[in-house]
């Protein structure tokens, strides 16, 4: 046999079927066999293969085993010249096995061997090449030095970025993801080191390997696509726990040649570590600092304001001054933390409206016990006037105009392209363009001649070919390319994504049923969900109450301090803007029938409560094309929440202002 590979499968259905499709492609001129080991899957993924791939060799596990020992149970099994550890949640091209079995012929002294391996943005994975991270190399992959200088010799080591991508050389490790490796070597080697749950054994495999006098390589030949940590999205496993704990037993292993040496490597996992930590919660701990600061600013104001009130206040006696600044600020962030205020992802708003009351609750009721050092409660009172705008108001401003705590998939329309010209394109298009569920306009085919461009099929223009893919991206802004499960090979797919690695667009692959698109950190399935079954937030009571409130207090502010301006405005000018066309119909809010933001109209055809009719809406700022209200509507509806109706507000007054300046 040619061929052993050798996959490890964790609730990654989706991924898997796509990779044993392609492959089918790569290894179809091979004697070859598959061996999937899935860890204790709860998506159906064992069921799945031995349903649709009887002729995978499956092993099911009662529970999540790890890495290192699932693929030790694989590789007792393989009979293959050759063995391949493979994700799941990858793709090859059609040469790779063929490649990389010639690389190994041609070079006698490789071991083992890993590809190039791409993002699914087209970018390199920088750990498909890497060297064993020694206390000069970890030095400067925790200082940051490696990101400063990646053409450096010197500081860049550890992703040996001053390297050229497109040449061959020898490593010292190379990606777990896509690992081939002689059988003879694995048979004088061993296995992984089941020590290693997962992480670090890749690197512990080809540093064994390297003592046992073979050496590893990097191919650049052929190319595959890694999503990358597909399997841990979907577990409770602790990534980050895990990943150090393997470097930590790593450097015991290996590394450990002296107790200085262990202490400089220990001491930048560690600080590697602690910066991984921060950086995933990066948003709680600016969120902490800004509450700090605006807390003790707001108590400072407070206390010139009744210094200013009240002549006769002293204000704060001087020994108390640093519990006064210290002790209630602490109160409030505790109080925050418990109402859930601080997240990793997200600037909570209504919570912190929450955190305020509850703090100021409980230091009003200190000032009872701690005379000495209590404030004045008017000082408390205008102190907490002031954060409610402050602490609010930070927020709103970062989440509205710098999109911060704001999820980068809030896109109002994809605008996708389908790659390929033949049935399958066209009835993928179709699909997409029709779904209830998704705001999305299909631009266009790409075809695979310059011939086919300005052409129609199946009632889509063909726009270009796959030579000029990439201008075609810009024209049109499209921001989502879809490849058919047919008519396309892997490498010229791998060849679309690798030149188009500069265009921020989000490649998507069709399962071969065409029921559902693998992209990156998502699956989504294709066909339809029913309407009924659908959760709108627009019908939730929470959502309505907040909306009702929201359209009322920006109703009396306008109708204060915007309507009597333009009203008059109108009166000496017969002249009409949108604006103020706008402006003008605010009171019609206070009817109950109106909101500032919703449907144009509330007869949608369908029996479903979409929101009551809109001043404005994503039919204003999206400009629908004929028979896409609905769906606009309907997306609203699901989707709904304050800071949308912010958002929405805030493209229309840009909108109604260049029209005005245009006109």
């Amino acid at each position: 046999m040619d061929l052993s590979i050798i996959i490890v499968n964790y609730n990654v259905k989706e991924f898997l079927q796509n990779l044993i499709f392609s492959i089918r492609r790569a290894a179809q001129h091979l004697n070859h066999e598959i061996i999937v080991i899935d860890n204790a899957s709860d998506d159906g993924s064992a069921e799945f293969i031995s349903d649709k791939f009887p002729d995978v060799t499956l092993i099911e596990n009662k529970e999540n085993i790890g890495f290192s020992r699932a693929n030790n149970m694989g590789l007792k099994l393989a009979r293959g010249k050759y063995l391949l550890l493979l994700n799941p949640d990858t793709l090859v091209q059609e040469n790779t096995f063929t490649e990389m079995i010639n690389f190994f012929e041609m070079h006698p002294e490789a071991g083992l061997a890993g590809c190039k391996i791409l993002n699914p943005d087209g970018s390199l994975q920088l750990a498909c090449r890497r060297s064993f991270p020694g206390p000069w190399t970890s030095f400067c992959k925790v200082t940051g030095l490696s990101t400063l200088f990646p053409n450096s010799r010197i500081f860049a080591r550890y992703n040996l970025t001053y390297l050229n991508e497109n040449q061959t050389y020898e490593v010292d490790a190379v990606s777990g993801s896509f690992m081939m490796i002689r059988n003879e070597v694995y048979k004088k080697i061993g296995g992984l080191d089941e020590q290693f749950f997962m992480y670090g054994e890749d690197l512990d495999w080809c540093f064994r390997i390297q003592k046992g006098g073979y050496k590893v390589f990097y191919v650049h030949n052929t190319e595959i696509i890694h999503y990358k940590g597909e399997s841990t999205r979907r577990s409770s496993l602790d990534e980050t726990k895990h990943f150090y704990s393997a470097m930590h037993l790593f450097v015991k292993k290996h590394l450990s040649t002296s107790l200085l040496v262990e202490i400089i490597l220990r001491s930048a996992i560690i600080a590697r570590k602690f910066i991984a930590f921060l950086g995933a919660r990066k948003l709680i701990v600016l969120a902490i600092i800004a509450d700090i600061f605006f807390f003790n600013l707001s108590l400072l104001l407070a206390e010139k304001v009744y210094e200013s009130i009240r002549k006769d206040w002293l204000g704060f006696p001087l020994f108390s001054l640093k519990i006064i600044y210290t002790i209630p600020v602490f109160i409030h962030l505790v109080t925050a933390a418990s109402a859930g205020v601080y997240k990793k992802d997200s600037l909570a708003v209504l919570k912190n409206f929450i955190a305020l009351l509850l703090s100021f609750v409980i230091l009003s009721s200190l000032t009872f016990f701690f005379k000495e050092f209590a404030y004045s409660r008017a000082v408390v009172l205008i102190t907490y006037i002031i954060l409610f705008f402050m602490l609010s108001g930070w927020r709103i401003v970062l989440r509205l105009f710098f999109r911060v705590g704001v999820k980068p998939d809030e896109i109002f329309r994809k605008r996708s392209l389908v790659v390929g010209s033949n049935a399958d394109s066209v009835k993928i298009a179709e699909k997409l363009g029709s779904r209830h569920t998704e705001v999305r306009k299909i631009a266009g085919l790409i075809g695979f001649s310059q011939k086919e461009a300005g052409s129609i099929i199946g009632g889509f223009d063909v726009l270009g070919s796959i030579e000029n893919i990439a201008k075609v991206i810009r024209d049109k802004n499209i921001n989502e390319v879809i490849f058919p499960p047919t008519g396309i090979s892997y490498q010229q797919m791998m060849g679309i994504v690798s030149s188009c690695r500069n265009e921020n667009v989000d490649f998507k692959i069709t399962g071969q049923g065409m029921d559902f698109l693998v992209g990156k950190t998502s699956v989504s399935l294709l066909d339809d969900i029913p309407l009924i079954e659908l959760s709108y937030n627009i019908s939730s009571p929470l959502m309505k109450f907040l909306k009702a409130v929201f359209d009322y207090s920006l109703a009396l502010f306008i109708l204060l301090f915007v309507y009597p301006f333009i009203y008059l405005l109108s009166k000496l000018s017969s002249r009409k803007t949108e604006f103020r066309n706008f402006i003008l119909q605010v009171p019609l809010v206070f009817t109950g029938k109106v909101s500032f933001v919703g449907p144009k109209n509330t007869s949608a055809g369908i029996n479903l409560y979409l929101g009551k009719r809109g001043l404005t809406g994503l039919w204003y700022i999206e400009t629908p094309e004929e028979g896409e209200m609905e769906k606009l509507d309907l997306y609203y509806a699901k989707n709904q929440n304050i800071w949308f109706d912010l958002e929405i507000l805030g493209k229309t007054v840009n909108i109604m202002w260049d029209d005005r300046h245009n006109g």
